[in-house]
């Protein structure tokens, strides 16, 4: 009974968090039991309100954390999942509004969509690729909902991974004509350089994240469907986002896709 309380409390902050655009402390300190598998179960908790509320509903996942450098930052040694509503998308050429936001951040990132099902408990590489109906530019906004995006990797997948809102861009391409590997990214604000990146940032192969993913979805009896999206990591740094700003995201041969935001 305890555990409920627990989940539905953790939950319910925040989603009021997210609502009032009100940053909160990491649940850790005041949940010592807060561990993973139960963040989990409140990430699932959480969507469920967000998709009464928004009436919406699930389109796909996104992975997090998914570069060492950042493991080693927050002092884990995996990835974190979140789970993509049809609400979070927007689309390329509308201005975005930051309102609201708390504190949002830009990631460049390589969507996946696919046309099989991706079933753990030994998803390849091989298998994601021939899963994958099309791959596709793409930023996912994130936006912790804790002070100063300082967390735990318990408070951030409670947190749906700081998911956010994602655009895709709108040209679609296999994954067999490339190496997503070698796949070079230029990420620009307002026409400057901000970073440079290669698909090897995440985990040395894109498909390799969702490959994870497929294997960890597994535990909890879930799995990668077809039709749904998944936003497979960034490939740099998140850049912070000020009222003005326009990123591009470009990446070799795949194009290239925009965000432009105002106040």
């Amino acid at each position: 009974m305890i555990k409920t309380d627990v989940i539905d409390q953790i939950a319910f902050e925040l989603f009021e968090a997210e609502k009032q655009k009100k940053a909160v402390n990491k649940f850790v300190d005041a949940y010592p039991e807060l561990d993973e598998a139960l963040a989990y179960q409140v990430q699932e908790h959480l969507v469920e309100m967000k998709c009464k509320e928004e009436n919406t509903k699930r389109i796909g996942l996104k992975l997090g954390l998914t570069s060492k450098a950042k493991q080693e930052m927050m002092g884990v040694h995996e990835p974190s999942y979140g789970i993509l509503l049809e609400s979070m998308q927007l689309f390329e050429g509308e201005k975005i509004s930051l309102a609201p936001f708390i504190h949002a951040k830009l990631e460049p990132e390589i969507a996946f969509i696919f046309n099989k099902e991706l079933k753990g408990p030994h998803v390849t590489v091989a298998d994601v690729l021939q899963a994958t109906e099309y791959i596709a530019p793409a930023v996912e906004i994130i936006d912790s909902r804790f002070h100063g995006f300082k967390f735990t990797l318990a408070d951030a997948v409670a947190d749906n991974s700081s998911s956010s809102r994602f655009i895709i861009g709108e040209r679609f391409y296999s994954p067999k004509n490339f190496d997503l590997k070698l796949m070079g990214m230029v990420f620009k604000q307002n026409g400057e350089v901000v970073a440079t990146g290669a698909g090897a940032a995440v985990m040395g192969h894109p498909a390799r994240a969702i490959a994870w993913l497929a294997n960890r979805l597994y535990k909890v009896g879930q799995s990668i469907q077809p039709g749904e999206v998944v936003l497979s990591g960034s490939l740099s740094a998140a850049i912070k986002i000020e009222a003005g700003d326009h990123f591009t995201a470009g990446f070799d041969g795949l194009g290239s896709v925009e965000a432009i935001f105002t106040e």
